[in-house]
């Protein structure tokens, strides 16, 4: 039950070798040759049986009372994944989020906002499509996801939980290596990692890479990355490691990917665009929107496809990327101190303190409006949601209301755990009891510059016209026509300008029960508190007269309880059955101003409830976990419909308050070495993930952007021998299948829009030697045409067919 002593964050210790071996070891063993790897979690022959991420202690799976999921070394490096929205096809209820606009990592977990970490310490988040690196796998050893709040044990975080990176750790025996990978779109990477004993009680490792990629749709990806880190053991039970990561990456955006065609049914009678004719498309009877022509009516009829209205109009590989747009160049350092100590056989230490420092800046497009048909507010096709006409000729393609930004931004935090453990036996009872404490500290400091087309008017109080786009509207989405110059040549707007500072404190106490009988049980407790200030620096007084200064720094805090309750039954031990309920908070918005009646609201609350069985088979070479669940998070702030930037009065809202969100389902994961020839990973989810997005409602009929009802991932390797059995070969096939998702907006006219499901089949083979590899990896072998996620009023597309090798040598 506790093979290992040490803090599970402390001991996050990283393999050497792709396969998991061993069962037990501790760092200072490392040059112990008959180990082959240093786990902190005790895994047990190939298969994943322990993990200390719900717990921080060393918990086999089957007993943990918590929805956990492991994606190992071997599964990642059988996959050739580099980034990490490409581990999320091993892992069920993870998915790629709606609107996130093409900038960095956002992923949900459960339809709700997920919590990175690298070895429990804050990684970055999905913060308002900004802060918000896309991380790459070339540090991480492995991968956990805990799906739940767990506030008490990592502080402020995510409704949805935690995606864990484990990442890699000093060794004292020698390993080094160089890869190199090679593929399509001119990509290519060079890496060495390099780790070693410089002393009987000091090791380093030195990891440094540097990838180039034109990418597909010239969506180009640049990164250098170097993690460097040292560790000193003072005796069996002492240790300190220093770690320090730098990344430096600029990563192409497309914010829109192939936009959705507004043609609103409701307003033609319910007629799918497949069906209507240029009598349908009559003008407004009141003169208040454009008048069509009879021709011009028959000309927008005809241009109409039967899945306008529904789904992206596709166009091949072209995309809405200005040329002005540009990369999300971001820069990260970390730096990391991390001690742990056994103060007796039976009471143990660990804290980590972390500095983190992160600037992003980029330039892109938020939006490419295609309007055709709508009925707004009583009004047919209103200027400017209308067709576009220039000098009377109509262009039914064309793009309206579009607005670039330019984004500064930099966010620095600190951040302090320290666990306390005892274990302990009473009464024939193994018992574990952590106190734990965390502190975080996030300042955050962003600034953003907008242009306009012809369509953003600003008028002064008398109603003269200060402002007017000066970008040219894109005539066809098809074939745009792009402006001439830079962004600043297009008299830019400062529209949005503020410091936000966000930090937590919290205090927590954890008791875990070990009964005889196969009953473990789980109840932890913390109390916390968060406090956010925002200080308003002014922006341009054309753009918004009221805050054209700046204003005083306003301030809010909230405080409460946060919990854990958990239990798991073995009636034998291949089977265990369990419960969970936990309750978290984070600051309600990270970035949002704390003004008017937000500094009185409580911070975000979020639950979920668990009921979960594992099973385990084949000699503990086989692990299977099926999870029912509902997650919810409350306190939301929602955008409100009605409102409109400079049009509506300062009677209507802004924003709804109070708002909900709200996720049902089902998850199944599988893991498996059935023997030395077949591994097997099976993962699949159903979920229902909706919004309440007006507290006056009672119900959730609002159905989350981007999540679909159903994802299944599977991934079988067959080892063999070939040419007269002398070459191991392991050959791999995957597929992944994702339902059609959301990207309904009322407010934009297409209440029914989504992006169609697709399945994508992925295949691999690899040989690999003491000293030297060669991995060669084919992604969607089929040339299957599909979107990989849903954007904002549209659908990013997936990859073409497409190649890539990765060759490497160990010395």
């Amino acid at each position: 039950m506790k093979l290992f002593n040490l803090s599970a964050l402390a001991l996050a210790c990283a393999t050497s070798s792709p396969l998991v071996a061993a069962t037990t070891s501790t760092p200072h063993l490392a040059n112990n040759t008959d180990i082959e790897t240093i786990s902190v979690y005790g895994r047990q022959n190939q298969v994943v049986l322990n993990s200390g991420l719900a717990t921080k202690s060393d918990m086999s799976l089957m007993e943990t009372p918590a929805a956990v999921v492991v994606v190992d070394s071997e599964l990642l490096n059988s996959q050739v994944i580099t980034n990490l929205q490409d581990v999320v096809r091993n892992i069920s209820g993870v998915t790629q989020a709606g609107n996130n606009y093409g900038i960095g990592d956002n992923l949900v977990i459960r339809g709700l906002g997920a919590n990175y970490t690298y070895d429990g310490m804050y990684g970055g988040a999905g913060l308002g499509n900004t802060f918000n690196p896309t991380r790459s796998m070339t540090n991480v050893e492995f991968v956990e996801v805990l799906k739940g709040p767990a506030t008490g044990l990592y502080g402020m975080g995510s409704a949805g939980g935690v995606i864990n990176l484990i990442e890699k750790k000093p060794q004292f025996n020698a390993a080094h290596s160089v890869t190199a990978e090679l593929g399509q779109w001119d990509t290519y990477s060079f890496e060495l990692d390099s780790t070693d004993a410089l002393t009987e009680q000091l090791a380093y490792r030195v990891l440094v890479k540097s990838a180039r990629s034109d990418g597909y749709r010239d969506l180009n990806n640049d990164r250098d990355e170097a993690y460097v880190s040292f560790k000193y053991v003072l005796n069996d039970g002492h240790d300190v490691m220093l770690s320090a990561a730098y990344i430096d990456d600029g990563i192409a955006v497309d914010s829109i990917g192939h936009p959705i065609r507004i043609y609103n049914s409701e307003s033609v009678g319910g007629k799918r665009a497949g069906d209507v004719t240029w009598q349908d498309l009559v003008n407004d009877p009141n003169g208040k929107g454009l008048q069509l022509s009879d021709l011009q009516r028959q000309q927008l009829a005809d241009s109409l496809a039967s899945n306008d209205g529904l789904t992206p109009y596709t166009f091949g590989h072209n995309g809405i990327i200005s040329p002005m747009a540009k990369d999300n160049k971001g820069e990260e350092l970390r730096i990391k101190l991390t001690h742990n100590i056994d103060i007796t056989d039976h009471l143990y230490f660990n804290q980590q303190l972390q500095y983190r420092d992160y600037d992003s800046g980029f330039a892109r497009q938020t939006g490419a409006y295609n309007y055709v048909y709508w009925e707004r507010r009583g009004k047919i096709n209103e200027e400017p949601r209308a067709p576009l006409v220039l000098d009377g000729e109509l262009y039914p393609f064309a793009a309206r209301r579009q607005e670039y930004r330019k984004v500064e931004a930099n966010e620095r935090s600190w951040q302090y755990f320290a666990d306390l453990r005892y274990d302990f036996t009473f009464n024939d009872i193994d018992n574990e009891f952590l106190i734990n404490a965390n502190y975080e500290d996030r300042d955050i400091r962003f600034k953003q510059y907008s242009i306009y087309d012809a369509d953003k008017v600003i008028k002064n109080a008398n109603g003269e016209v200060i402002y007017q786009g000066s970008l040219p509207y894109i005539l066809d989405i098809r074939t745009p026509n792009w402006a001439d110059g830079s962004f600043e040549d297009h008299d830019p707007l400062n529209t949005s300008n503020y410091n936000k500072a966000v930090s937590a404190w919290g205090v927590g106490a954890q008791h875990v029960a070990y009964f005889d009988f196969g009953l473990t049980t789980r109840v932890g407790l913390a109390y916390n508190e968060i406090d956010q200030s925002y200080e308003h620096l002014g922006v341009d007084t054309r753009y918004r007269a009221s805050a054209a200064k700046p204003k005083p720094e306003q301030d809010t805090s909230d405080n409460g309880l946060t919990y854990n309750f958990g239990m798991t039954y073995m009636p034998t031990d291949n089977l265990s059955l369990f419960v969970n309920h936990a309750k978290g908070r984070t600051a309600y918005s990270i970035l949002g101003e704390v003004s008017g009646t937000e500094a009185d609201r409580e911070d975000t609350e979020s639950i979920s409830n668990d009921i979960g069985m594992r099973l385990k088979a084949f000699d503990d070479q086989l692990v299977a976990s099926l999870v029912v669940f509902e997650s919810s998070r409350t306190n939301l702030r929602y955008n409100n419909p009605e409102y409109e930037e400079g049009v509506s009065s300062s009677s209507t809202p802004r924003y709804f308050y109070n708002g909900k969100e709200q996720t049902k389902g089902v998850e199944l994961d599988l893991n498996a070495f059935l023997n030395e020839q077949w591994k097997v990973n099976v993962n699949a989810v159903y979920q229902d993930a909706r919004d309440q997005m007006d507290p006056a409602n009672t119900s959730f009929d609002t159905r989350q952007k981007g999540v679909p009802y159903v994802t299944v991932g599977s991934w079988v390797t067959h080892s063999s021998y070939a040419f007269t059995q002398e070459i191991p070969l392991d050959i791999s096939v995957g597929v992944q299948y994702v339902d059609k998702r959301s990207t309904h907006s009322t407010s934009f006219g297409i209440p029914d829009g989504y992006v169609p499901g697709y399945t994508v089949f992925d295949a691999a083979i690899a040989y690999n030697s003491k000293r030297w590899g060669v991995q060669l990896k084919v992604n969607n072998l089929f040339d299957k045409s599909y979107y990989s996620k849903a954007m904002f009023l549209g659908g990013m597309p997936g990859e073409e067919r497409n190649v890539l090798v990765r060759a490497h040598y160990n010395f």
